[in-house]
């Protein structure tokens, strides 16, 4: 009986923002023979392939791809199709140097006029006198950053994606086990023991020398390898709306500190002529349902409110969701042959909006850790060298962040006097030190 155990030079967990920049990342890099990384991507989710070739210059490639894979979600013979704005859509903000990256994977140019500059930043607290202006000519830059659909940058993602042929999806699959030490005798094409063995739901077995788990902060890798994580419940939810205003945002985007939580608006393109933006609206879970509850004309009378009259009126809000938030940080970042990116490694609590900037550095450097591993002479891509390498450069990086939006978040979401007279003053002198401006902005720049 012929065995059916298929392998790939790298195998992605999770097919979303994460997974599919992974898989861009690395899908260009060459192996010492001059051939492209063979790359599996798992998701359990269906996934439409957006294609810009045609369907003829494909349709060989892809019969052979999809050949004895039943779950590989096939590209050929689908037409392109562009992701049309709504109201609703989620959004994410971008730091200056995350779209310097994605420029460089040639994935901007795709999203640049979907995404909307942040020109300028206004930090306040309600009722106080501490403030902070930051501005993008004061660092020689067009924009401190970006804030775009996440349906846009899907789309963008997906549709260069199609275009490489050494991508093969399984979707809608999961991984189910890992056999960490498979063997030799399952498969004897493989020359070494220099692999892991993935089963899929679908009973679909894969071989790989690297597995990257892509998954999400339930991440199935980290938990078939039996990695523990640590869960700081921040007692806050954050809702998360797009609203309209009455007056232009002008690029400018807004951290306002208040009683009920910090509150962020995040300028986004304007839609049928109106004004939007982006609200991450952060409050204790009681205050939370309230509001989840109030009709549109309340809840944006209380944003108003809260907010102050810096756009004028709340002309209208999309639909609200609710989140708990949550710190997760997994005690390791990598095991046997497998690395963590993003938020199976991370989840972040979304005040200063480095969540994903910081999930991206991830997938940056392993790339960069990918690329110099295939230039040697023994280039096993799963090699504890390289993991060691990983964990150990991500880590210093990872724990600023997540320093920096902890300490945020107890600074700013606390209303003792103490904290609130120290937090002004802080404001008022970050405003005015450039050094101490400059360190802060570099961060939130991804730099």
């Amino acid at each position: 009986m012929e065995n059916t155990l298929q392998q790939f030079d790298v195998i992605i967990s999770g097919g979303g923002l994460s997974g599919a920049l992974m898989a861009l990342s690395i899908a260009d890099i060459t192996k010492a023979d001059g051939s492209l990384l063979s790359i599996a991507m798992v998701e359990a989710n269906q996934i439409d392939l957006h294609v810009n070739r045609s369907s003829s210059s494909s349709s060989s490639s892809s019969s052979q791809n999809s050949q004895n894979k039943p779950n590989a979600a096939n590209a050929s013979n689908r037409k392109t199709s562009e992701h049309r704005p709504v109201f609703d859509d989620r959004v994410l903000a971008l730091s200056h140097g995350s779209a310097a990256y994605l420029n460089d994977i040639n994935v901007w140019q795709h999203v640049k006029d979907s995404a909307c500059a942040i020109d300028k930043i206004d930090i306040s607290d309600r009722g106080n006198y501490g403030k902070a202006r930051v501005q993008a000519q004061d660092h020689n830059v067009l924009a401190l950053g970006y804030v775009i659909e996440m349906a846009h940058l899907g789309t963008a993602f997906l549709q260069e994606l199609a275009t490489k042929r050494n991508v093969h999806w399984y979707c809608p699959d999961s991984i189910s086990a890992i056999d960490w030490q498979p063997l030799l005798s399952k498969q004897p094409s493989l020359k070494s023991t220099k692999h892991i063995t993935i089963t899929l739901n679908s009973g679909t077995e894969l071989a790989t020398a690297l597995l990257l788990g892509c998954d999400g902060a339930k991440s199935p890798c980290r938990q078939l390898a039996g990695i523990k994580s640590s869960h700081s419940d921040y007692q806050q939810v954050a809702i998360i709306a797009n609203v309209a205003t009455a007056n232009d945002h002008q690029h400018k985007a807004f951290e306002r500190f208040t009683e009920f939580g910090p509150l962020a608006m995040l300028p986004l393109t304007p839609l049928n002529g109106q004004s939007r933006c982006s609200l991450v609206w952060t409050l204790t879970p009681a205050q939370g349902q309230q509001m989840l509850a109030l009709s549109d004309d309340d809840f944006c009378q209380q944003l108003e409110i809260a907010f102050g009259s810096w756009l004028g009126k709340i002309t209208q809000v999309g639909k609200r969701d609710l989140f708990p938030l949550w710190l997760v940080q997994a005690q390791q970042q990598t095991y046997h042959r497998m690395a963590l990116i993003g938020n199976a490694s991370h989840t972040i609590h979304p005040i200063a909006g480095q969540g994903f900037n910081l999930g991206l550095r991830d997938i940056s450097l392993m790339a960069q850790l990918i690329k110099k591993q295939l230039a040697t002479a023994d280039a096993d891509l799963g090699s504890f060298a390289l993991l060691t390498n990983y964990a150990q450069q991500r880590q210093q990086d990872q724990q600023h962040v997540i320093k920096l939006t902890d300490s945020l978040v107890t600074l700013f979401a606390n209303d003792l006097p103490p904290l609130v007279m120290g937090r002004n003053i802080g404001l008022k002198v970050m405003n005015y030190c450039s050094p101490i401006k400059r360190g802060l902005v570099n961060r939130l720049m991804g730099y």
